[in-house]
């Protein structure tokens, strides 16, 4: 029993990234917020299970990726969906490219799965990642859509904007880039900055702009991996 524990934790991360489908086509953009949230808890319980009892496998790194893909691809991609398609279509001109644009959004789940098959055979990735992690940009979108779903009336301005963003992040997905991990193996400040600078940045971030501020926080954590590519370590496991 115990070797099926981050499978099934894997498995929840992917039941709640469907359960954030289905708020993005009620145009719940909050609980798409929550169901990925919740999603990116199990992606990281089912790691943490892994390592500590010792029961990694391919099939629990290939379902990990399958379930990352719909919980952190298909999900946000379909919240952008609806908002692009609800919300900008009756402010952009001409109405040729404000009816066809909102299916870019789903430009970002193929780069998602592109990542992630790279991911799992790329034995660089460890500390250092390269490129946007998909549970990142997936983070970065839901933010994003729940920020602007509140904002009236949306312009043309912020309708080109979101498709430069589209294509900008899932560019940032497969790019060469290296990105720091979130981890943090040893409980002291150094070697920890830039994990503990991306934490208080969250919490200010969010006690300022709320659940949009978290947008802000993915945006400084490419700043942040891009400005200390030079210093940081790009040892790997």
């Amino acid at each position: 029993m115990r070797k099926h524990v981050p499978n099934i934790l894997t498995l929840l991360n992917l039941f709640s990234g469907c359960i954030a489908i289905t708020m993005a086509f009620k145009s719940n953009f909050e609980g798409v917020v929550i169901w990925v949230a919740i999603a990116a808890l199990f992606d990281f319980l089912d790691g943490m299970a892994a390592r500590i009892l010792k029961t990694f496998s391919p099939l629990g790194k290939e379902l990990d990726s399958l379930a990352d893909v719909v919980s952190f691809g298909v999900a946000p991609a379909t919240a952008l969906f609806i908002l692009m398609n609800n919300h900008f279509l009756l402010y952009v001109s001409p109405h040729t490219i404000s009816h066809f644009a909102p299916y870019l959004s789903f430009i970002i789940p193929m780069f998602a799965a592109y990542r992630l098959a790279k991911f799992n055979i790329d034995e660089r990735q460890s500390t250092t990642f390269f490129g946007l992690p998909t549970p990142a940009n997936g983070l970065f979108w839901i933010s994003y859509c729940y920020g602007l779903h509140k904002l009236t009336p949306l312009n043309d301005l912020i309708f080109y904007l979101t498709i430069m963003l589209i294509f900008l992040f899932s560019w940032l997905m497969i790019s060469e880039i290296p990105m720091f991990s979130l981890k943090i193996k040893k409980l002291t400040i150094k070697g920890n900055e830039r994990q503990l600078l991306l934490v208080a940045l969250f919490i200010i971030f969010t006690s300022l702009w709320g659940i949009s501020g978290l947008a802000g926080v993915i945006t400084m954590y490419i700043i942040i991996s891009v400005f200390t590519t030079g210093i940081s370590s790009r040892s790997v496991k």
